[in-house]
This record gives structure tokens, C-alpha cells and sequence, in this order.
């Protein structure tokens, strides 16, 4: 009876781990204390009390952070043991094996990953998505003049995830026109919270922003994201080191923009300053840290822009939110207005297949800029 009852028991018992999308609001990442956004994926840790399972949620980034519980779910992956593993879409399925993958740096202590690739913001597709279209045209050759560069093709259709979407829908534009109304140069600060920031850097609102030396104003920007677009950086890697340039040309083809009269600027998202509450310092020196490397490296004079806002907040400044150009236009370029037909943004976040969001499609839409995905300017 006992032996019977043991292999109803091993033949019943649920894998040691499993994973889903998020059915609500409700659930809390055991790892980083944050709530877990319905849609998202979510990963449990199934533990066993006197016979009854409790799943434990996580945001799947925050749990494979350390590496003996990446080592787990990977063997689960390999085994068909990860409960839920088949209702993933493929580009989430593909997400959650880099996450597992081996990585070649030191794991940090409070295992809290960079935003770069965050697994946080994968949503079912069953889900209602807002679409995002892109005006093309012919595709040209790819020469030094950002005018004479290919567009994104016509017909593309990129579908916004779920945070993506409410954080579109909770941006308050009157309350943003109230704040941007109320700028002036001695309300920004040196620090952000109670981070410190680097001299040179201030913060205004959600925004960390710092204007390079010799930076001059234009009325044509040059516009770029930055973490897979002029950086390679990766969701489990955190420090100022961690980085190297996205493609080798990088250097020159900047200092080409820069010579042609370009404003050179940076608008990169980073919410990991805003939720490492414990440890913001870490995350603003490891942010600013690799920007400053960045602009060494190419040299060339950049104007950077750090939102912090948390994803789906409805944060002004948290793309595809056009905050952080609302700033760079009426306050931040020296009084010369900007001609947005001379202007463009690039990113890699475009809504494709293989993207991890459309944030920077959805921002170069809300400014109305021209856009380009990164393999089209410098490859």
C-alpha cells in the first residue's frame, strides 16, 4: 500500500519549477520584492510541505540572477521538466534559455540585473496589443549621411507589449506640461534620490542627464538608444565594465555626424535606479559608469538622458513616453529649435520577431522622427 502510494505520489508531483504569464497584478517577485505585472512572465520555485506544493513567484531575471537556480531551470528546459515551458511564445521561450545560459562574470550579491534584455517585459500574445507602424521608404544604400540611410521597411507592424501599452495609457500629459513648465537650471540636482551622481551628471524629475564637454547645440540631433543599439550589454552583467561597443564602427561613424553638424544624443531607459532601492547607488554608477566609458571611447561630445521611471508607471520620461525629448527641446539645447525632418533616432527595440520591446519605434512615433534600427546605420 505504502509503495503504491509513493508512486502515485512521484508520477503526481509537479516539476521543481514552472512558469506562466502572470494571470493578475497580485503576485510579488520573492527576489526583488516588486509586484509582477499581469501578462509578464513569472517563474515559481515549487517548494513541498508535508505533502502540499507552494509555488513562490519570481520576475524570471531577478531568480536566474544566481547561478545555481539558472543551473536548475536549465536542466528542467533540457529535460521537458519546466512546467509551462510549451505555452510560451517562441521569442519568450528563446529569453528564458539566454537567462540560464553561462555567463562570464562574477554574480553580484543581491543578484540584481541590469534592464538591458529584462525578461519583465514579455507579454502573451493573446493579450490586446497596440500597433505601431512605421512610414517607409525605397530602401537606399548605406552611406555616411543619415538622409541617404535606409528606413525601417514599409509595412512593419510592431506590437507593444503589455507594459509598453499602460505605460502609453498612463502618461499624463497635463501633469508633464505642468513639471516641464516649471524647469529652470538651479532645480537640477546633484544627486538622484539618495544616489549620488558623478560631477557633471544632475537630475531633473525621473531624469539623469549630462552634457559632455564641448557639446555644442543644433538644430539637427542624432538620436540613439543605448544597451543593444551603440553598446553590447547583457541582462545579468552589472558594473561600468561591462560593455563593449555593439559594432566596430561605432567611433567613426559618430565623429562623422559630429563633423557634419549633428547634436549627438543618448535616451536610454534605465528603471533598475528606480527599483534597487537598497542599492541605487550601485545601479546609477553602473549606468553612468559605462556611459561615461562609452563617450571616452568614441569620442565625441554626447548629451545623455537616463529615464528611471519603472516600466508601465506611465512616466513622462520612460520611452516610448516622449519626455525625455520634450526636455531636450525646450529646455536643454541651448535655444536653438530643432528641425525634426533634419533629425533622426535609432534603436533597437522595433517591434520585430526578434526584439525584446518597440519602445524606440514607439518614441521616435510619439516625437515624430525618422528611424532606423541599428544594423542600418552602422553595418
Amino acid at each position: 500500500m505504502l509503495r503504491a502510494l509513493a508512486s502515485v505520489v512521484r508520477v503526481t508531483m509537479p516539476p521543481r519549477h514552472a512558469v506562466e504569464y502572470a494571470k493578475s497584478e497580485r503576485s510579488q517577485c520573492k527576489s526583488c520584492g516588486e509586484r509582477i505585472a499581469k501578462g509578464v512572465v513569472r517563474l515559481a520555485s515549487i517548494t513541498w510541505v508535508k505533502g502540499y506544493s507552494t509555488p513562490h513567484w519570481h520576475h524570471p531575471d531577478c531568480y536566474l540572477a544566481t547561478k545555481s537556480n539558472a543551473a536548475l531551470v536549465a536542466l528542467a528546459v533540457d529535460e521537458n521538466k519546466l512546467d509551462g515551458f510549451p505555452t510560451l511564445k517562441a521569442s519568450d521561450q528563446a529569453a528564458l534559455k539566454a537567462l540560464t545560459g553561462p555567463v562570464d562574470v562574477e554574480e553580484t550579491r543581491d543578484g540584481e540585473p541590469s534592464e538591458s534584455r529584462s525578461i519583465k517585459s514579455m507579454k502573451d500574445s493573446s493579450g490586446s496589443a497596440l500597433e505601431v507602424s512605421v512610414q517607409g521608404e525605397t530602401s537606399q544604400a548605406v552611406t555616411g549621411s543619415p538622409d541617404r540611410k535606409r528606413k525601417v521597411s514599409p509595412g512593419i507592424a510592431a506590437k507593444m507589449n503589455q507594459i509598453e501599452k499602460e505605460q502609453i495609457l498612463r502618461y499624463d500629459r497635463k501633469k508633464w506640461e505642468t513639471i516641464l513648465n516649471g524647469f529652470s537650471p538651479s532645480k537640477l540636482a546633484n544627486v538622484y534620490k539618495d544616489a549620488k551622481l558623478p560631477l557633471g551628471w544632475k537630475s531633473f524629475s525621473s531624469v539623469i542627464l549630462h552634457e559632455a564637454e564641448g557639446l555644442q547645440p543644433s538644430e539637427k540631433i542624432a538620436a540613439f538608444d543605448f544597451d543593444g543599439c551603440l553598446a553590447n550589454t547583457h541582462v545579468r552583467r552589472s558594473g561600468a565594465d561591462a560593455w563593449k561597443l555593439m559594432y566596430p564602427s561605432i567611433p567613426k561613424i559618430l565623429q562623422g555626424y559630429h563633423r557634419d553638424g549633428y547634436k549627438l544624443v543618448v535616451f536610454t531607459n534605465e528603471s533598475n535606479i528606480e527599483r534597487w532601492t537598497k542599492s541605487r547607488q550601485k545601479a546609477v554608477d553602473s549606468k553612468v559608469g559605462r556611459l561615461e566609458a562609452f563617450i571616452n571611447v568614441v569620442e565625441v561630445p554626447m548629451h545623455v538622458f537616463i529615464s528611471c521611471g519603472k516600466e508601465g508607471s506611465g512616466d513622462a520620461c520612460r520611452k516610448p513616453s516622449p519626455g525625455m525629448w520634450h526636455l531636450l527641446e525646450r529646455h536643454l539645447n541651448g535655444g536653438v529649435p530643432i528641425n525634426k525632418e533634419s533629425s533622426f533616432y535609432v534603436g533597437d527595440a522595433a517591434g520585430r520577431k526578434s526584439d525584446h520591446s518597440a519602445a524606440d519605434l514607439g518614441f521616435a512615433q510619439a516625437v515624430g522622427l525618422k528611424f532606423y534600427v541599428p544594423e542600418e546605420v552602422f553595418e
